[in-house]
């Protein structure tokens, strides 16, 4: 059974069920579900604990044993696995179906790793175990997501703001919710009364806000020229080489030019063909009609200007070079702006 992070918490209430499969690239929110489930664990007479790592140096017989040997001081058992790959391999595999075939109600077993796929969600094992138990993915959060989560976090912790301060916390903290909480803490700490003005706010937090380069294709794709500009900038200061940012913004070009080239000639845009799924589809057909067939031709000469200038070593301030690039995807007429 499938339960997402925000319902997770009114789940365990309805009671405890043998087996939890945490699961994301969200480390905050995996981070809040394992505690959440050691707590009512505790509370449910499971007082000892066992961590367990499966690398690939990992002995499963381990695992079979910590199912089968109760303590002397505790009758019920909470054992937690950590499965980096999120994928057990051929051992693993059948000694979880094992397990899911003798549940006991005195062990309680949480695994937990990185993001999985639909490989993993439909292999025999994680299928066996949860049908009996509850899968939670943590995914990272954005825009109203984003927001109705540092709410709910804050009224938790006795703090109650007005909009533009929730506005303002998630723009500092979009993609790291354990930065977010920090700063949610520190704010407890600052104004124990609960009510910091958006002022107060301002200068008591730090932009701590983290992307990825396929986010910053999404916001060009949507036309947000300042988001995107503060995309860049984060990525610069993570390291993130340019190389890959010049990789995407290329791929995406031609994705674009391909339903360009479809929609002049009449023909329904085939999504699939181009792996756009449905959620994604609106970005695209909102570039379309903001970027012209010139448009796409001025981008097109300045990737490729570009392109030879990384690969020959001859930038001197490529992200200076990238941010003109992803404005002509909004498109801002920087055509002839002097970059120097």
């Amino acid at each position: 059974m499938q339960v997402y992070p925000n319902r997770f918490a009114a789940s365990l209430n309805k009671g405890l069920q043998p087996f939890y499969l945490i699961f994301g690239d969200e480390p905050q929110q995996k981070l809040t579900a394992i505690n959440q489930v050691r707590k009512i664990a505790l509370q449910n007479g499971f007082d000892e604990r066992q961590t367990l790592v499966a690398d690939a140096q990992f002995d499963w017989q381990k695992l079979l044993e910590a199912t089968q040997t109760l303590s002397l001081f505790s009758s019920r058992q909470y054992i937690e696995l950590e499965l980096p790959t999120g994928k057990p391999g051929a051992q693993g595999s059948k000694i979880l179906t094992e397990l899911s075939v003798q549940s006991n109600p005195d062990i309680l077993l949480v695994i937990y790793g990185a993001k999985i796929g639909k490989d993993v969600q439909n292999s025999k094992w994680f299928k066996s175990l949860d049908k009996q138990g509850v899968y939670v993915p943590c995914y990272p959060l954005e825009g109203n997501a984003l927001q109705q989560w540092l709410m709910e976090q804050m009224r938790i912790q006795g703090l109650h703001v007005s909009p533009d301060v929730t506005q303002l916390l998630s723009e500092y903290c979009e993609g790291n919710l354990l930065a977010a909480s920090q700063e949610i803490e520190k704010l407890c700490l600052l104004y124990p009364n609960g009510s910091p003005t958006l002022e107060q706010v301002e200068q008591a937090v730090v932009d701590q806000s983290r992307y990825n380069v396929f986010q910053l294709i999404d916001v060009l794709l949507a036309g947000d020229s300042q988001k995107s500009v503060k995309m860049l900038y984060r990525l610069e200061s993570e390291g993130v080489e340019p190389n890959i940012i010049m990789w995407a913004l290329t791929r995406e070009w031609q994705v674009l030019r391909a339903l360009q080239a479809s929609k002049q000639l009449g023909q329904p845009i085939n999504w699939n063909q181009h792996r756009i799924w449905k959620n994604r589809q609106g970005l695209y057909l909102s570039a379309l009609q903001r970027l012209t067939p010139l448009h796409m031709q001025q981008l097109q000469q300045k990737l490729n200007t570009m392109d030879n200038a990384l690969k020959q070593s001859q930038v001197l301030r490529p992200y200076v070079e990238l941010c003109h690039l992803c404005l002509l995807f909004i498109p801002m007429a920087l055509e002839n702006f002097a970059l120097n």
